[in-house]
């Protein structure tokens, strides 16, 4: 009898432990669901190049202008003032990125696959100044006084001003989870919000010619498992399992940098300011700006449905 009872004590025991070592593969199993693996694998990626956004993919599609724009970019500076949060001590690390005049120039390169702008360095004016400098003094000292004089450094007619103007974070949080019998789950997540602003001003008369701004969403999800359950009088059986996923802030200021680039041609164009090549290959394009700019459709970047939608419709 005795012999009996313990066996099917023992039996009882394998088949919790047995239970609740599947909910925990079923939990590590979700976060496989969600693409999560490149995230453990500390290290073992290779340097590669940055992937191409949706935003960029419709900056590059836009049709080309009739003439290019020379324009000059000095600066793209953090207008925010916030640094990094933490609860835990203090913290001088930005909240966003201090690089944001490198992703406006890249933008600006990008957009109708390098045909709209003509950038001229203006952020490193002094370095090129200096080595022109370097070049003229080298001429007098060394050649016979034949050597052509340097041409004159491009000028721009439009200047593009203004900044990462707000970094506004824990605008949504939230979660949800569930136990039984000590196995348990939940997940929670965050949503911040980035905002820039540019605008392009006249080098001769100093007017705003056009402003635009655009905003980009932050996601911050983690998802967690675990198992507490007491199979045996002194035997415990716990087991957590979890990931974090935050999407990196550089990336959402990227993107909405080139929004705001994308949204400054089309503005510009709603204006006058300058045109297209080909007027009925640029309609789409310009047509779903007008509605979205009068609130006729919604506004949806964070998945590129809009610019995808623009590009399809073009064919």
């Amino acid at each position: 009898m005795l012999n009996t009872v313990l066996t099917k004590s023992l039996s009882v025991r394998g088949a919790i432990k047995t239970v609740a070592l599947g909910a925990t593969l079923l939990v590590l199993g979700g976060c496989k669901t969600l693409n999560l693996d490149p995230y453990f694998k500390v290290g073992s990626e290779s340097p590669r190049m940055p992937a191409i956004t949706s935003a960029e993919l419709g900056l590059r599609e836009l049709p080309a202008p009739l003439r290019q724009i020379d324009v000059g970019v000095y600066g793209y500076p953090d207008l925010t003032g916030q640094n990094k949060p933490n609860t835990n001590f203090a913290e001088f690390s930005r909240a966003v990125t201090q690089g944001g005049v490198h992703f406006l120039i890249d933008a600006l390169m990008a957009a109708g696959d390098g045909s709209w702008f003509n950038v001229v360095e203006r952020t490193g004016l002094n370095n090129l100044l200096q080595e022109r400098r370097i070049i003229r003094g080298t001429r007098e000292e060394f050649s016979d006084g034949n050597q052509p004089a340097m041409p004159p450094l491009r000028f721009a007619g439009l200047m593009l001003e203004g900044g990462i103007v707000a970094y506004d974070t824990n605008l949504t949080t939230g979660g949800a989870g569930a136990a039984w019998l000590g196995l348990g789950a939940d997940w929670q997540y965050q949503r911040d919000m980035v905002t820039v602003s540019l605008r392009a001003v006249s080098v001769q008369s100093g007017e705003v010619l056009a402003s635009v701004s655009a905003t980009k969403t932050v996601y911050s999800v983690a998802t967690q498992g675990m198992v507490f359950r007491y199979i045996a009088v002194d035997e415990l059986l716990q087991a957590e399992a979890g990931v974090t996923y935050n999407e990196p802030p550089q990336l959402a200021v990227r993107q909405a940098i080139e929004l705001a680039v994308y949204n400054l041609i089309l503005e510009g164009h709603a204006k006058n300011l300058w045109d297209f090549s080909d007027a009925a290959k640029a309609a789409p394009v310009v047509e779903r700006y007008r509605q979205l700019r009068n609130g006729g459709v919604s506004e949806d970047w964070s998945g590129g449905t809009l610019f995808e939608e623009v590009i399809n419709a073009e064919g």
